[in-house]
């Protein structure tokens, strides 16, 4: 089994807030490196399943997101209330078809945020460690979600990773975006295989607007400044003052070595009332789309490294501010 898998087997990972998924049939659907994974709500209660119809394997969700019945196109075979509805059961003769049911996956809460585990090795708590306090607070806090993009970054998802685990690109990668907010030497905290950078805004203006802001917000937790999570070892949650924040996941390409499954999601924070909504409406938008130009800009550099340029050995020139890749390689060393 390659590493990437064997990760995604034996460990939680966030794949979405409780206000994203808030109607019967909303869907997320991820690409990982077992097949597609499907989080549905059923009626209120939250499944993961395989994308296969359990008759014939045929695909149930053909999109990122939405809102969509659990019904194969093929035969019509259907999950609703937690379980599945057969038509002509009655001509399943000569097999179990009491057995027949969704491949489902376990499903845990931390706060409000829903962890997908196919056969994690750790209680869910027990592998956040530390983490766990800034999600819980980070949770009770959101709103919903208003941007979702996806696509295939064109490099090993290590790559990917690394490079979202250090500030020291930023100055090259992001001269127009990320590095007008003129960060500050920051702070890592490490909680197990997860860690938290925390860096001060060092641009006064951009500092006062952010500060400005938060008078539309009703929120009891943020961190005035960038704070950026990693939990171990796909995903990434970041936000600047603590008024929206952005899921990332970067998981392996099922087939190909130098393929990386990205999904980023920007959930948005509670605000006070109406008037302040239409306030902040344009500062999500704006979010939504610095991000995504963000997030272009790490793909296009890392899709000129090569797949053999990443190792899980040490590397031998590293910074001050690669001290997470160090922690990075040496957790994907131990698999």
């Amino acid at each position: 089994m390659d590493l990437g898998t064997k990760l995604f087997q034996k460990y939680w990972h966030m794949v979405c807030h409780r206000n994203e998924l808030p109607n019967d049939g909303d869907f997320l659907r991820f690409k990982t490196p077992i097949g597609d994974v499907v989080i549905f709500n059923d009626g209120g209660d939250y499944v993961a399943f395989d994308n296969r119809c359990a008759h014939r394997g045929t695909l149930i969700y053909l999109t990122d997101f939405g809102n969509q019945a659990n019904t194969c196109k093929y035969h019509g075979w259907t999950f609703k209330s937690g379980k599945l509805i057969i038509p002509a059961v009655e001509q399943f003769k000569g097999c179990d078809i009491a057995k027949a049911d969704l491949k489902r996956y376990r499903l845990d809460w931390c706060g409000d945020f829903l962890f997908l585990g196919v056969a994690p090795e750790k209680d869910l708590y027990e592998q956040l460690d530390g983490v766990a306090q800034y999600i819980e607070n980070i949770s009770f806090n959101i709103s919903g979600r208003v941007d979702v993009s996806a696509y295939e970054y064109e490099c090993a998802w290590p790559l990917a990773l690394e490079n979202a685990l250090e500030p020291y690109h930023i100055g090259m990668v992001h001269p127009g975006t990320l590095a007008n907010l003129q960060l500050e030497d920051g702070v890592n905290t490490f909680h197990g295989a997860n860690s938290v950078w925390q860096a001060p805004v060092g641009d006064v203006r951009i500092k006062k607007q952010l500060g400005r802001l938060g008078s539309f917000f009703n929120i009891d937790y943020a961190y005035e400044g960038y704070m950026s999570i990693f939990m171990f070892p796909f995903t990434m949650i970041s936000s600047t003052f603590g008024y929206s924040y952005s899921v990332q996941n970067f998981f392996p390409h099922q087939t190909r070595n130098d393929r990386t499954n990205f999904m980023s999601r920007l959930l948005t924070c509670n605000v006070k009332d109406e008037h302040a909504q239409k306030i902040v409406q344009p500062f999500f938008e704006s979010s939504a789309k610095v991000n995504r130009m963000v997030f272009e800009e790490d793909h296009s550099i890392c899709k000129i490294m090569p797949t053999d340029s990443w190792s899980s050995e040490p590397l031998e020139f590293i910074s001050e501010q690669e001290v997470k890749i160090a922690h990075f390689r040496d957790l994907c060393r131990a698999g």
